[in-house]
């Protein structure tokens, strides 16, 4: 059956004396870290700037660069509508360059932009407008393909047109990334990662990137079904895996549509609690696809209403705790240097 959860699960804003009751010391505070995945955006009672950032990175843990990954923000208000998109872009690189402090600690060394992929190849123009807007930053596009057939009318974002991953016009748009050395960003739900193998063995040349795990669901039919989920997402994840031209991102689990209710409770969890509830996940990940094609992200804001920068950090670092200390700089360091092309030495 359908469920109609348009706004009904609506990330919840941090709270700065509630994240402040879970206070730990930085693990391996010299570990250097590329932050590959947060936003900045101006949304209306929740704005999250490039200071905002520095302020959650500036908790201890060795944050060297980070990467912007589009939200949906301060995009233009006239011009043609396939352009508008480009504004975010416009927006970072006005902000830093307001705060040249800030670019210098690498926030932000690399931006993944909003192109609408359904242009096919006249995407190109877009692609130029957001390279000639950030020549020195652009990496990549995300375009959310995010939709559940027990979802129709979206869960706590508008769902994307139904097939996405599998229209010509689409995969046209892919496939001009490639041409261009751009990476695509896929940010969708586990029910839809056999669409995502698909186009990976489609487009070999096209570097992906899996956004928070492939989004397990754990609401609606999916609660109360974790065990099920998993299954069928490990399954997938193993398949897509195969692909060499695909890397993942290993975070994104404190969003709602996840099942997420830390920020139900009278104190956030702690770096232990995370690491335990991911395990699984993290595992499972780096099993398939080996640590020179995963890296761990914040995802804040989004994940800051159920946990601290610090916080989320450590349980990164209790999770890699095992591994050596080439694997380390692989996972929270040189996967992301290597897939966004960042202008930074390996370490």
């Amino acid at each position: 059956m359908a469920l109609e959860f348009t706004g009904a699960l609506r990330y919840p804003n941090p709270r700065v004396e509630w994240l402040a009751l879970q206070d730990e010391d930085i693990l391996d505070p010299s570990l250097p870290i590329v932050d590959p995945h947060h936003h900045i955006w101006a949304q209306e009672g929740n704005p999250y700037g490039v200071a905002d950032l520095a302020e959650d990175i500036g908790h201890g843990h060795r944050v060297v660069a980070t990467v912007f990954v589009e939200a949906h923000s301060s995009y233009r208000i006239e011009g043609p509508e396939e352009l508008k998109p480009v504004g975010e872009t416009e927006a970072i690189e006005k902000a830093l360059a307001a705060r040249p402090d800030l670019a210098d600690r690498g926030l932000c060394r690399g931006i993944v932009g909003k192109a609408d992929l359904t242009l096919g190849g006249a995407v190109e123009r877009v692609i130029a407008a957001h390279s000639a807007a950030s020549p020195e930053r652009f990496r990549g596009v995300r375009h959310l393909v995010t939709r559940d057939p027990h979802f129709p009318n979206g869960i706590a974002l508008r769902p994307s047109p139904e097939g996405l991953l599998k229209r010509i016009d689409f995969r046209e748009g892919l496939a001009t990334l490639a041409r261009h050395g751009l990476s695509f960003d896929a940010m969708l739900y586990h029910s839809q990662l056999s669409d995502l193998i698909e186009v990976a063995r489609f487009l070999p040349e096209l570097a992906i990137v899996l956004d928070h795990f492939g989004c397990p669901l754990g609401v609606g039919p999916y609660k109360g079904r974790e065990d099920e989920t998993f299954r069928h997402w490990r399954e997938n994840i193993r398949m897509l895996a195969a692909c060499p031209n695909v890397a993942i991102k290993m975070g994104g689990m404190g969003m709602v549509v996840t099942g997420a209710t830390w920020h139900e409770s009278p104190r956030p969890p702690s770096s232990g609690d995370l690491a335990r509830a991911w395990q699984p996940l993290v595992e499972t990940a780096i099993e398939a696809f080996g640590v020179d094609r995963c890296m761990f992200e914040s995802n804040f804001p989004v994940d800051k209403g159920m946990f601290s920068y610090p916080v989320v950090w450590n349980a990164f670092k209790r999770l890699a705790a095992g591994a050596s200390t080439a694997e380390k700089a692989a996972l929270f360091h040189n996967t992301a240097v290597r897939v966004y092309r960042l202008p930074i030495p390996l370490v």
